[in-house]
């Protein structure tokens, strides 16, 4: 089996290398190839992932190349984790759109829209490049905006499947709660990406037993402070958000401590540094604890369990991932991408049953997802005005005068990504 993964210059890669080495009888992997266009990277992190793969005993063999046509060639599943413009896109990304007020964040917002501007040309030319080199091959989109990329994929006719680590990080963090297994957890999870809810927290499967009201009484405040909201709005919610959703219920709060402190693509930016450094050392062969604090926590896991699934192994048969609507969410058009658990197979994946979605979630769920259509719209034809009405549009935004001032700054501060600016 071979998988390519694009972006393999990250410094997420050895977390992913790790969990391929750790579950080969899972995904039994004979060719792992990194592409990237930074060849100074790769070659820090390919000789990493080599070293990994030795000293944990995995047979398959890892190729490093700047070559994207000849490293997903032959590709059973190609994985896309890239972020375009690099760390330097994302510092403007938390920081122009505080200047008018609003939240500066790399996936929500209007720097979540810039985000999705410079990257979906770029996924969609890789995927066609892909389906020319082996059109049967999945395509695994871990690049954000997931929801928004994952829908240009499918929309341009890929077979393609979203994959966030939010889920897998509650459904990890849940068990340790229970004190039960991740794989005895099985979580009602509802929304886009990066907009979800936990409305049930099911024992042993989607039929097992409800035990969220366990856990919110038995450990409401620690859930409430990992999602930094009052442990009283948990309550009254009586689900679990995911912590994207503070930036809409605290949004001004979250705004004024953005204003206080360094933003998060400078704290991550020192952290890439000291891990390059680290995966220079021919003495490391395994991941290094400071790659927990970058992200991604568990993302190894979920994306090992859906290509297994996908190639038709030995993959878990049920998998929060993104994929289209097709009828799921009844208040939502069948061509939107939602998150939710699905039955995965090598046909890829069926969302399954959700029930009636209370009408606090379904609003914002319905909002945002007109936000996403706007946002592809203008990702795919570009125009100031497409640009001003997606942000119009965002329930984060809605203001004409902010979105006329986004809209100035984002095209300022990404046009050189933006063929069309």
């Amino acid at each position: 089996m071979k998988l390519a993964v694009v972006g393999g210059g990250s410094t997420y890669t050895p977390e992913l290398i790790d969990g391929f080495a750790r579950l080969r009888d899972t995904l039994p992997i004979g060719e792992l190839v990194l592409v990237d266009p930074a060849a100074e990277r790769l070659e820090l992190v390919g000789g990493l992932a080599r070293r990994i793969f030795a000293k944990q005993g995995h047979p398959g063999r890892i190729v490093t190349t700047s070559d994207l046509d000849a490293g997903v060639e032959g590709a059973d599943a190609v994985l896309l984790q890239l972020r375009v413009g690099g760390q330097a896109a994302r510092q403007e990304d938390e920081t122009w759109p505080l200047e008018c007020g609003c939240v500066g964040q790399e996936t929500t917002g209007a720097g979540g829209l810039a985000k999705a501007l410079r990257t979906v040309p770029v996924v969609l030319d890789i995927a066609e490049r892909v389906h020319r080199t082996n059109p049967d091959a999945w395509i695994i989109d871990f690049t954000n905006p997931v929801g928004i990329v994952t829908r240009a994929l499918l929309q341009a006719g890929h077979k393609a499947v979203g994959l966030c680590n939010v889920a897998i990080g509650f459904q990890r963090k849940f068990a340790g709660m229970l004190g039960v297994a991740p794989v005895d957890i099985h979580l009602d999870h509802v929304g886009l990406n990066h907009l979800t809810w936990e409305t049930g927290v099911r024992l042993g499967g989607p039929e097992g037993e409800n035990v969220l009201p366990k856990l919110l009484a038995e450990h409401g405040d620690a859930i409430a402070g990992d999602l930094r909201l009052p442990r009283t709005v948990v309550d009254r919610l009586g689900v679990v958000p995911s912590y994207y959703l503070r930036y809409y219920y605290a949004h001004d709060e979250v705004v004024r401590e953005l204003g206080t402190k360094p933003s998060r693509a400078a704290e991550v930016a020192e952290m890439e540094r000291q891990l390059l450094k680290m995966y220079g050392d021919p003495a490391l062969d395994e991941k290094p604890e400071l790659l927990a604090k970058r992200g991604g926590a568990y993302y190894s896991e979920a994306a090992v369990d859906l290509a297994a699934s996908l190639l038709g192994g030995g993959g878990s048969p049920y998998q929060v991932v993104n994929t289209y609507n097709r009828g799921t969410l009844p208040f939502l058009p069948d061509d939107a991408v939602i998150e939710v658990q699905a039955a995965v197979g090598h046909k890829g994946a069926t969302p399954l049953a959700v029930p009636p979605v209370d009408p606090l979630y379904a609003g914002l769920m319905a909002n945002v997802t007109a936000y996403e259509d706007l946002a592809l719209e203008a990702a795919l034809r570009g125009g100031r005005d497409r640009v001003f009405r997606a942000l119009l549009a965002h329930p984060l935004i809605g203001q004409y005068a902010y979105a006329d001032d986004l809209t100035d700054r984002l095209i300022a501060h990404n046009r050189e990504h933006l063929a069309w600016a």
